[in-house]
């Protein structure tokens, strides 16, 4: 049974695709003799959610661009179901593609109405079929009611959906978003992002999402890929992304974290809270023990290591804390429930709150 969501149409309604492989076999890109994409491979399964995240300027856009048909790589393929949509030899465009794009600012069409937006899909379409669809998918996104109004009547989120609906109308076998939240408030970030997940799913199309924050693709990709200066340096489930970053700076653009300089020694690293396992480095390597807001926790007693709160933040359902602890010349910060944080002045212990603490080379 589909499930009304206010604001929205009922689940269960968005029209399916067949979904297809995508693939990026070494791309390259630059601009004005700067690597945007250097040498990226990724292999997407039919009817999968890969987040590509990183910084700006990483290469997450100019892949999906290329992906969709905007831009033309220096080398390398795309292959859409083992067929080449992009190579050497071979350039198909982008309404060819059978793809849909949805852009950071929505790009709609002001002198249209909603539904002549979202019609614009769908050339290929009779001009009573594509009107029936429109409609349809208007009606799954709960705008069905703002058909033959202009798009300046409506809110941010609105937008958003409108910009959805057109992307999805045509029903493509693979979606491409391009920090396609980013611009909404905050309030209803979360709640368009839910929504938005459900439809890919009902539609089982192929999805590739770009975003620069590690929370959202936590929430959306079925597998992350993160990006660097042009290169992907890491892909996984969130789970394997967050647990097991293979470098600092994976652990760094997944969460906020403490990090303390340290260096490796018979296979160990020494910090103020004990000795840790230093898997997969040398002796000697010049390392970081990453403690994660999240990770650490405090006691009125011990075991742990003893420090003084020297500030309290409120933010809402938590309280982040600044804590100078025995050992260190730098304040650790630590994130706790509000209700459970001790006050600026406090003595208290200082204690690693994790099974699996992060010790990570130096990155430079």
């Amino acid at each position: 049974m589909s499930i009304a969501s206010p604001g929205w149409g009922r689940r269960g309604t968005a029209a399916a695709t067949i979904a297809a492989r995508l693939t990026f076999d070494n791309l390259a890109r630059s601009f004005d003799g700067k690597g945007a994409l250097r040498g990226v491979s990724l292999d997407i399964e039919p009817a999968e959610t890969v987040c590509l995240l990183g910084p700006s300027g990483c290469g997450k856009t100019t892949l999906l661009r290329i992906a969709a048909g905007i831009e033309r790589p220096d080398s390398g393929r795309v292959l859409f179901n083992h067929q080449e949509v992009v190579g050497p030899d071979v350039f198909t465009p982008p309404e060819k593609r059978g793809v849909g794009l949805m852009f950071q600012d929505f790009a709609l069409f002001p002198h249209l109405t909603i539904l002549q937006n979202v019609m614009f899909g769908l050339k290929n379409f009779e001009a009573k079929d594509a009107t029936r669809v429109a409609l349809a998918t208007l009606d799954r996104v709960g705008l069905a009611q703002y058909a033959e109004d202009f798009p300046h009547i409506l809110s941010g989120g609105q937008q958003q959906r409108v910009a959805l609906a057109r992307a999805i109308a045509p029903r493509p076998s693979i979606i491409f978003m391009d920090e396609p939240f980013s611009g909404l408030d905050p309030r209803l970030r979360d709640r368009i992002r839910e929504e938005t997940l459900a439809i890919l799913r009902e539609m089982r199309a192929t999805s590739v999402i770009v975003t620069h924050q590690a929370e959202e693709a936590m929430r959306m990709g079925d597998r992350i890929a993160v990006m660097r200066e042009g290169k992907i340096v890491q892909v996984g489930t969130s789970e394997e992304i967050y647990n097991h970053p293979n470098s600092l700076f994976v652990a760094r653009i997944c969460a906020e974290m403490n990090e303390i300089p340290c260096l490796v020694k018979n296979g160990e690293v020494e910090t103020v809270f004990g000795r840790f396992p230093a898997t997969g480095l040398e002796d000697g390597t010049e390392a970081v023990f990453g403690a994660r807001f999240l990770g650490l926790s405090v006691s009125k007693e011990g075991p742990g290591v003893l420090g003084r709160v020297i500030d309290r933040k409120f933010l809402g359902g938590s309280a982040l804390l600044e804590i100078v602890v025995n050992g260190l010349d730098f304040p650790l910060q630590i994130r706790l429930r509000e209700n459970a944080a001790p006050n600026v002045g406090d003595e208290v212990y200082v204690f690693v709150d994790t099974d699996m603490p992060l010790v990570l080379a130096k990155d430079d």
